[in-house]
């Protein structure tokens, strides 16, 4: 099903500012509640509820986490986007970590997520998980 750009858009852009925010609960709104979050890096898939307690986590650990859009495509049935989060670790040492996702949306709410990262960027973070 085709959806309206500009609305895509506007969920697109509503999610990652609430992301970025560490708001998990105004993140939790764009998702359908059977909504399911896939990451590559595990092959297994998450809850809406798993997944924004990994957001909240996030923003504990990087709370100046700031999320670049490096790319948005809207398609039929949601949006592609690629991105770059940086922050600085707990330590102190600065810290990027690249994204790849593919989002589906219906009836102006994400449905699917499928996450595409390199495991290697991960392995900073596991120190303080």
């Amino acid at each position: 099903m085709t959806q309206n750009a500009t609305d895509v858009l506007k969920l697109a852009d509503g999610l990652f500012a609430a992301v970025e925010a560490g708001d998990a609960e105004a993140a939790r709104a764009y998702y359908a509640p059977d909504a399911t979050i896939w990451h590559n890096v595990d092959y297994k898939d998450q809850s809406v509820d798993e997944c924004v307690r990994n957001f909240a986590l996030l923003k504990r650990l990087l709370p100046d986490q700031k999320l670049k859009i490096l790319r948005r495509q809207v398609t039929d049935d949601g949006f592609i986007q690629q991105d770059l989060l940086e922050a600085t670790l707990p330590d102190g040492t600065p810290y990027r970590l690249s994204a790849c996702l593919v989002v589906s949306v219906r009836d102006g709410l994400i449905t699917r997520v499928e996450e595409y990262l390199d495991s290697a960027e991960l392995q900073p973070l596991a120190a303080y998980v």
